[in-house]
């Protein structure tokens, strides 16, 4: 189709009424673009064209928050970042697929059988260490790219999805509370004090490699003390919950003065 070449009368009719093959179609729109008195016989309505950009830049412009989205907003959470957190629901629903199954599993090992609780009590600690390991990166991450143009890439956005690994962690541990023994919560403080001490330890070495260490250690640990003292609940007791409770700010402390040199694990 060159500039001298017009539709037909009864081409147009065609295309106006959707009789013509996808071929046709792409080759009568690619001349109206380019010749303006063929435009000019094609029939617009200018009140439904205003009213159709009006609404897909509504849309562009304003997006409907997800309720996620809205909840985090209702929290305080300013709607930048609150909008930044929900953006790759398939690492949020990973998460909380993980989190639940492992309360399940608690809820019926704890009332089914004996030994059920300690392994609960020692895999629920290293669970926000996997879910902040996933949390950042192109291999975890589908929209990686989009996020690594944002001013929070990096180290500032892997911080805020590892609290909301911890947030969501500790949320649904609460709800499921009324169901489980009463040591429940003994571990959350293992799990902050391993969380820093793996963000901590990620100033040094890559992420992944700071959770699996931190998380292998843990369950040795657990495994050797219950062993030589023959109590599996020595790991869990008071005085270890007071170091816990006094690690956990002690590694935030060094977190925050090296958080410059935080390693999200990326490829170089």
């Amino acid at each position: 189709m060159t500039g001298t070449w017009h539709i037909p009368g009864d081409l147009l009719e065609r295309y106006l009424h959707g009789h013509l093959d996808v071929a046709q179609v792409m080759s009568v729109e690619a001349h109206l673009a380019r010749c303006a008195r063929c435009r000019t016989a094609v029939p617009g309505d200018d009140a439904w064209l205003a009213a159709s950009w009006e609404r897909i830049e509504d849309v562009v412009g304003s997006p409907r928050p997800r309720p996620a989205e809205r909840v985090l907003r209702h929290l305080g959470v300013p709607g930048h970042v609150a909008r930044l957190l929900v953006a790759t629901p398939t690492l949020s629903r990973a998460w909380l697929a993980a989190v639940a199954a492992v309360l399940t599993f608690a809820i019926v090992a704890a009332h089914a059988a004996r030994d059920g609780f300690p392994a609960f009590l020692t895999v629920a600690p290293v669970l926000p260490l996997a879910g902040i390991a996933l949390a950042y990166g192109r291999w975890v991450d589908p929209a990686h790219e989009s996020h690594a143009a944002t001013p929070l890439a990096g180290p500032r956005l892997l911080l805020l999805r590892a609290l909301a690994v911890l947030v969501t962690a500790i949320g649904l541990t609460g709800l499921a509370a009324p169901l489980l023994p009463a040591m429940t919560a003994a571990w959350l403080l293992p799990a902050l004090a391993l969380t820093g001490g793996c963000l901590a330890l990620a100033t040094r070495v890559p992420l992944p490699a700071a959770a699996a260490a931190l998380g292998a250690g843990w369950v040795g640990v657990v495994t050797v003390t219950g062993g030589l003292t023959g109590d599996w609940s020595v790991p869990f007791g008071p005085t270890a919950q007071v170091v816990y409770g006094c690690a956990a700010p002690l590694l935030a402390l060094v977190l925050y003065s090296r958080r410059h040199r935080l390693d999200p694990g990326e490829p170089q």
